[in-house]
C-alpha cells in the first residue's frame, strides 16, 4: 500500500507522543487488488442485493496509528467498517485524563451516531492499532438505514453489542482489580487483531484504561514473571492465552458471548 506512515514517523517511544495528525485527511487507497470489504463481519453478512447496492460507494481508507477519526460532539461524515486494526472510543475529562469505553475491530462499525439519530457522541474515536477500513458516506448510510433492510438490522444488533461492551467496561473498571482489567483489555484487543501480539506502550495502555503508567508496568511485569506474556519496547506478546483467560474476570466472556449471540447467526 502507498502512503503508509512508518513507526518512527508516528511514535516517539520515550513519551509516546503522537504526531499532530488529528486533522490529517484519510488517504483513499486505490489498488488493482484491494482487500475484500467482506473482511468486516457486518459487510460479510449482507445479502448479495444489499451488498451490491452499496459496493461502489465503499471507499478503502488507511487507519494510521493515533488518528483521531472524530472528536467528541462531531457530526461525523462517514461510517467506517474496519477490516483490520482497532479503533477505540475514548472519553476525555476536563482535567485531561482519558478512558476508553469500547473497542471496535472488524466485527463492527465506527460512526453509529449517523444512523442512531443523535448525530454525535460524547466520545472521540481514535485509532489504537494500525489498520484499514471501508467508509460509507453519511448520505448513503442513512438511505440504506431508511430501507429497513439487512444493513439496518445488523447495525442495530451491533449497536446493542457495543452498548453491552460499554456497560461491562464501566462495571469492570469499578469492581475488578487492575490485573483483571488489563487481562480483559489484552484479550479483547487480541480478538480484534487475530494475533498474539499487541504493538503498544505501557503509557498508552494507561491512557486507554484510565490508570497510571506505573500500575500498568507493575501488572504486566507480574504477567511476564508468570510467563503468560513477554514484553519488548512498545510490544506485548501473549504466550499462554488459555491461562490469561483463566485469570480474567467474567466481563470478557460476557461481552464476547453477547457479540457472538447477536451477530454470529446473521453471518452467511
Amino acid at each position: 500500500m502507498n502512503n503508509i506512515l512508518s513507526w518512527s514517523e508516528l511514535i516517539q517511544f520515550n513519551n509516546f507522543s503522537y504526531l499532530d495528525i488529528q486533522n490529517m485527511p484519510q488517504t483513499i487507497i486505490t489498488n488493482d487488488s484491494p482487500p475484500d470489504p467482506k473482511q468486516n463481519f457486518i459487510i460479510a453478512a449482507l445479502p448479495a442485493t444489499d451488498y451490491n447496492r452499496v459496493a461502489s460507494d465503499l471507499k478503502l481508507v488507511e487507519l494510521p496509528l493515533g488518528l483521531t477519526m472524530s472528536e467528541s460532539g462531531d457530526h461525523v461524515k462517514f461510517v467506517h467498517f474496519p477490516i483490520s486494526g482497532i479503533v477505540s472510543m475514548v472519553y476525555s475529562l476536563e482535567d485531561g485524563s482519558t478512558s476508553a469505553t469500547a473497542l471496535v475491530g472488524n466485527e463492527g462499525i465506527v460512526g453509529i451516531s449517523i444512523f442512531m439519530g443523535g448525530e454525535s457522541l460524547p466520545t472521540s474515536t481514535e485509532v489504537q492499532s494500525v489498520g484499514h477500513a471501508y467508509r460509507l458516506s453519511r448520505k448513503v448510510m442513512k438511505q440504506e438505514f431508511s430501507l429497513g433492510g439487512k444493513l439496518q438490522h445488523l447495525a442495530l444488533l451491533y449497536t446493542q453489542g457495543l452498548l453491552a461492551q460499554t456497560s461491562l467496561v464501566a462495571v469492570c473498571n469499578q469492581h475488578h482489580n487492575l490485573d483483571q482489567q488489563i487481562c480483559r483489555w489484552l484479550l479483547m484487543t487480541l480478538d480484534r487483531l487475530n494475533d498474539n501480539k499487541v504493538v503498544i506502550t505501557h503509557a498508552r495502555i494507561g491512557q486507554l484504561l484510565g490508570i497510571r503508567r506505573a500500575s500498568v508496568t507493575q501488572v504486566l511485569g507480574q504477567l511476564e514473571s508468570d510467563k503468560l506474556i513477554v514484553g519488548a519496547r512498545g510490544q506485548i506478546t501473549v504466550l499462554k492465552r488459555r491461562e490469561l483467560e483463566m485469570r480474567v474476570c467474567e466481563c470478557y466472556a460476557v461481552v464476547k458471548d453477547e457479540y457472538e449471540r447477536l451477530l454470529t447467526s446473521n453471518r452467511k
